[in-house]
């Protein structure tokens, strides 16, 4: 379930926090990197919310309720996305 998600996502940015403030160069860098990493937990916890009041609502099989938990997981998806994309790109020039 989404709890399991999200204590790895801590344990994640218990790691990826310091070391984006180490790695980066400027502020902006360092709250790029960092701030990267708490938008996937904030992104995590709007998704277990929607999953909440849906279970809360129904535990019926619904294509409607179905969606909703897709669409929050989409976002989990596109925002663990995003950090890996702005890491990449933000820490690309110190490979080359």
């Amino acid at each position: 379930h989404s709890e399991a998600a999200f204590r790895q996502e801590v344990w994640a940015a218990c790691l990826l926090i310091p070391l984006a403030l180490w790695l980066g160069r400027t502020g902006v860098e360092r709250a790029l990197l960092a701030g990267s990493i708490l938008f996937v937990m904030i992104v995590e916890l709007l998704n277990t919310g929607i999953e909440v009041v849906v279970d809360r609502i129904s535990h019926e099989r619904h294509h409607l309720s179905g969606f909703a938990k897709d669409l929050g997981s989409s976002a989990v998806l596109l925002a663990l996305l995003l950090a890996v994309v702005t890491w990449a790109l933000a820490l690309s020039d110190r490979i080359t």
